[in-house]
């Protein structure tokens, strides 16, 4: 069902505009391309990529009505009343800053990057509680509050390179920015407006992050994906709230397992020790938060 909203609530983006501020020479961002509905974003860029589309291609849709989350789940969302926007990244390829090809192991670290980059543009420009779940969510709330809200997930897709480097990877970011209670996707969601953000104009949101998001990837290429060099590590578990708690990860397996989220390590994996039990190094999972670790 369309929102209510008028433009005048939710007003469009403008691709001209956000190309003018953000596509630049020497810059990350190549085009900006926005939508006014698509099904995913991901599956708009990965075919982009396939095609020989150079790095550095944004595409932002107003409307999403079938978003690509986590283990195959879809969502869709009222128009206008978030980002949903997908980048297109060839970490393989040496760049034109003369940066060498990033290892394929380090790849796992570009939906955690993107995570730094959203958690901090969200606290900065919209002045709310921001924290990383591991792996790929963003939690909110309003301000004094610990963030436990879920507002933004990230997806990240290989693409194989059709010249034969290491897959392109494109990176897909939700944000709920002025969603109403009613319209939220999940019991345990919300949004920027819901958390009492100072800014819900989406524009400097975008903005915001993008910019954020080449500046991590810049640190990231330049360290050739090293976690530990290039600062990403060590800003992750600044920002992942996951650290510390008691947790239940539903696990590839359809296996479970219970303890406290004791580390990040440099591969970008959760380390969870369960109860009088050995540490437990995980790639991927489906973490529930069930308590503070006392």
């Amino acid at each position: 069902m369309e929102s209510p909203y008028t433009d005048l609530g939710r007003p469009p983006l403008s691709a001209e505009r956000l190309a003018t501020a953000l596509v630049r020479p020497g810059g990350l961002w190549t085009e900006l391309r926005v939508v006014a509905a698509t099904g995913s974003t991901n599956t708009d860029v990965a075919a982009a990529a396939g095609a020989g589309v150079r790095e550095g291609l944004v595409l932002v849709a107003e409307r999403q009505d079938a978003g690509k989350g986590r283990l195959g789940r879809v969502w869709t969302s009222p128009a206008r009343a978030g980002l949903h926007v997908s980048v297109l990244l060839r970490p393989g390829r040496a760049d034109d800053a003369g940066h060498p090809p990033v290892p394929a192991a380090r790849y796992g670290w570009l939906p955690l990057l993107a995570g730094v980059a959203l958690a901090g543009t969200v606290r900065r420009l919209a002045v709310v509680e921001a924290a990383l779940k591991w792996p790929n969510d963003l939690l909110v709330g309003p301000v004094g509050e610990r963030p436990a809200g879920k507002c933004a997930g990230i997806l990240a897709e290989a693409v194989p390179d059709p010249d034969g480097s290491g897959p392109a990877v494109v990176l897909g970011i939700g944000l709920n920015v002025s969603l109403r209670a009613d319209e939220l996707p999940r019991a345990d969601a919300t949004s920027l407006a819901l958390a009492g953000a100072t800014l819900t104009d989406r524009d400097p949101l975008l903005r915001g992050l993008l910019r954020d998001l080449a500046s991590w990837y810049e640190r990231f290429r330049a360290a050739a994906g090293d976690p530990v060099g290039s600062g990403l590590l060590a800003r992750y578990r600044e920002e992942c709230a996951t650290l510390g708690q008691q947790v239940r990860v539903e696990l590839p397996d359809d296996t479970t397992l219970t303890g406290t989220a004791s580390d990040v390590d440099a591969d970008g994996r959760l380390v969870v020790t369960p109860a009088g039990g050995t540490p437990v190094t995980l790639a991927a999972g489906d973490v529930t938060h069930v308590r503070p670790a006392t």
